[in-house]
């Protein structure tokens, strides 16, 4: 889409601080960040909303989910575990679709958040 901001960064037109990228998938730092840890997972190729997927993306947006306790580790928000088991750390994700789900760029994207609890009052 010639106007998709998404798709100008994952074309390299607009300068992002990239974290990874593969043939299917770029991830990038939000620039306007919610959380210590914000990133953005994105298809590169071109859906509007997570409505317009079909069940021929079901292996790219099983690809974009499973990337997440990678992404997670390398950016040290992987839950771990104190020695009796209690978990520490984590991290949430979020996909916003359509108007009312809070999505503003519209072209299907993953938010991960990381971080001391980044989601308190965090409008999600």
């Amino acid at each position: 889409m010639e106007n998709c901001l998404f798709c100008k960064i994952a074309a390299k037109q607009i300068p992002s601080t990239v974290v990874h990228e593969d043939d299917d998938l770029m991830v990038f730092k939000d620039i306007h960040p919610a959380a210590p840890v914000h990133l953005l997972i994105i298809p590169k190729l071109h859906l509007s909303t997570l409505s317009d997927c079909k069940p021929e993306h079901a292996p790219l947006l099983g690809k974009m989910l499973a990337l997440v306790p990678q992404l997670a580790e390398q950016h040290d928000i992987a839950v771990a575990y104190e020695a009796d088991g209690t978990p520490t750390r984590g991290y949430k994700t979020l996909i916003n679709s359509g108007p009312d789900g809070g999505q503003e760029v519209y072209h299907l994207h993953m938010h991960l958040y990381g971080g001391p609890r980044p989601w308190r009052g965090m409008r999600t």
